[in-house]
């Protein structure tokens, strides 16, 4: 049995990995991505990496089922084609799958990184053993992943996972895909910050102030977390906030899609307990009990390496 590759294209670093085919990494590493440079600068760049490291473990392309790419866009994993990306110059329209599988001659498989992240953790994280999963991340944006009976769902283009951009308020705060009321802008990272700037500005007698040393410009969702577990009341009211608004979206999920776990990674995820205690019962006031009866709440698990083990899985259930 041969060894699987897993690649993990961020808007700034790449990471790739060896795989084998219990999930392990056999040897890693990043390079920087480079994407305004254009497609076929950055898939020559892969190419070089993954030959690099191939010789590193001392094994060829021979020894390679499968490469399996996560990218921050919407992308088809039945046909290779990314619909769009916009940290990467000439991606749009682009069959990933056939140039790089050219260039490499092994089979490439691609899919949004969000998706890719939740089929790893469905392999070797907080998902493992389930076939029912939603996977959710929030960072800078809310992405999220599907996998019903087992298999992901991308959809026609690849866009299924959208899921920050359903609407929770009609005309209400701007997102930044350009329309208004998007889930994101109020439970994203970035609708956290946007909150606790615009209360930060008429109040300032609290923790969260003093921790920013007067600069408010270096405000991160963390600095909320952090003044909120060290008992400071302004901070506690906006991890309510955040907590009311996660629970608002992700209750809407839940009911349609009635998965057996929601896996929460991103940024925000790494706020521990003070989040997910209060979310587990704030979703009990906009889930159906019958939805929430059975389901588990957990934090992703894979962290830094999530892309990577997520490409490797796709490009394994390829191979089913």
């Amino acid at each position: 049995m041969g060894y699987l590759i897993g690649v993990d294209i961020g808007g700034t670093n790449t990471k790739i990995g060896i795989l084998n085919h219990e999930g392990n990494i056999l040897k890693s590493t990043h390079i920087k991505t480079m994407g305004d440079r254009g497609s076929d600068y950055v898939l020559d760049n892969i190419k070089g990496a993954v030959l690099s490291i191939l010789n590193e473990a001392k094994l060829g392309i021979e020894d390679v089922e499968g490469l399996g790419m996560g990218i921050p866009g919407p992308a088809n994993t039945d046909t290779g084609v990314v619909e769009f990306c916009v940290n990467l110059k000439g991606w749009d329209k682009l069959n990933v799958s056939k140039a790089l599988g050219e260039k490499l001659g092994i089979p490439v498989y691609v899919g949004n990184d969000v998706n890719v992240i939740t089929l790893g953790e469905a392999w070797r994280g907080s998902a493992k053993g389930y076939k029912n999963i939603l996977g959710i991340a929030v960072g800078t944006g809310i992405g999220g992943g599907m996998v019903v009976n087992g298999n992901l769902v991308s959809g026609t283009s690849g866009a299924a996972g959208e899921v920050g951009h359903i609407k929770l308020i009609k005309n209400g705060k701007l997102c930044g895909c350009g329309q208004k009321g998007c889930w994101e802008a109020y439970a994203s990272a970035t609708g956290l910050i946007r909150e606790a700037k615009s209360r930060l500005a008429v109040n300032r007698e609290n923790l969260l102030w003093e921790s920013l040393n007067g600069n408010l410009e270096s405000l991160e969702a963390k600095h909320v977390f952090d003044a909120a577990k060290n008992g400071d009341a302004f901070s506690k009211d906006l991890v309510a906030y955040e907590v009311e608004y996660l629970a608002f979206g992700l209750s809407a999920l839940i009911n349609t899609l009635n998965p057996e776990v929601v896996v929460v990674g991103g940024g925000v995820s790494l706020a521990g307990d003070i989040l997910f205690g209060p979310l587990k019962e704030e979703l009990k006031k906009y889930t159906l009990p019958g939805s929430l009866e059975k389901i588990e709440i957990k934090a992703a698990s894979l962290g830094n390496e999530a892309g990577i083990i997520g490409g490797a899985a796709l490009a394994a259930s390829k191979q089913d």
